[in-house]
């Protein structure tokens, strides 16, 4: 797999794919409109930051291409990419619990604090995507 050389792209199955960890200043991309949502990109090899309609979605440091991202209500899935391993932290439901996967192992259950936010570390190789899949607990 490659970086996302644009730095944000939409993908054949509805998806966005984003980030560029080679890069060795800070890029970004304002505006990026999908879905009816626009969204705003900053990366570089120390970080990856997502913004849609100027709410936090997603960060990693260091930074990391992500492809494939889908969010659901029930569900977010990626995969990732990066030259090192990354702390991956995500906006999601707040004070909520989540099932989380990675690279289809059950690493456990998890909550989401006050804000929403989760974190997690993703044990990362370059070149070799991991598959991220968190799920809402019922």
């Amino acid at each position: 797999m490659a970086v996302i050389e644009q730095l944000i792209c939409t993908q054949a199955d509805g998806t966005i794919s984003f980030g560029n960890y080679k890069l060795a200043s800070k890029s970004k991309l304002d505006n990026f409109e999908h879905g009816g949502d626009l969204y705003k990109v900053k990366t570089f090899k120390e970080i990856t930051k997502l913004e849609k309609n100027g709410m936090f979605v997603y960060e990693s440091v260091p930074g990391t291409t992500v492809l494939n991202l889908k969010a659901t209500g029930k569900e977010t899935s990626f995969q990732v990419e990066g030259p090192e391993d990354a702390q991956i932290t995500l906006e999601l439901l707040e004070e909520t619990a989540y099932r989380v996967y990675v690279d289809g192992a059950d690493v456990g259950e998890m909550k989401t604090n006050l804000g929403g936010k989760l974190s997690l570390s993703v044990e990362l190789s370059e070149d070799k995507p991991v598959s991220v899949r968190i799920e809402k607990v019922d």
